[in-house]
């Protein structure tokens, strides 16, 4: 599967964003879907998942409330949508896929395909 994550910007804080990662390369309706991000000096962490279906989602503590992740499989395409941003916000977001129609993983090692990232600046 290849990934290619867009849509980060600057943005004030309380603002909004939506990411968007689109798909290819094989079905993608087997795969589990999640976005993670990376701020500088720190490790990769896990911000939001969401099964093959489309029916369960997971989010960090952190995002609770704020964002929402959705995938339209007709289209390939994975979504996050990011409302009352903040500052802490800031990194690189990345899109993952595992294969998997079980449990979802929320570590990044548990991913088997990764997207190249987008950037996301939130001033304050």
């Amino acid at each position: 599967v290849q990934l290619q994550a867009s849509g980060g910007g600057l943005v004030q804080a309380g603002g909004s964003l939506r990411l968007s990662c689109a798909a290819s390369g094989r079905t993608f309706n087997n795969y589990a879907l999640g976005w993670f991000r990376q701020a500088p000096g720190k490790e990769r962490e896990f911000v939001a998942a969401i099964t093959w279906s489309g029916t369960n989602t997971y989010y960090s503590d952190s995002v609770k409330g704020r964002f929402a992740i959705s995938r339209d499989n007709a289209k390939n395409t994975v979504y996050l949508q990011m409302n009352g941003l903040k500052p802490e916000d800031t990194a690189v977001y990345y899109c993952a896929a595992d294969y998997t129609l079980g449990v979802v993983p929320t570590t990044p090692d548990q991913y088997d395909y990764w997207g190249r990232g987008t950037l996301v600046t939130v001033s304050s």
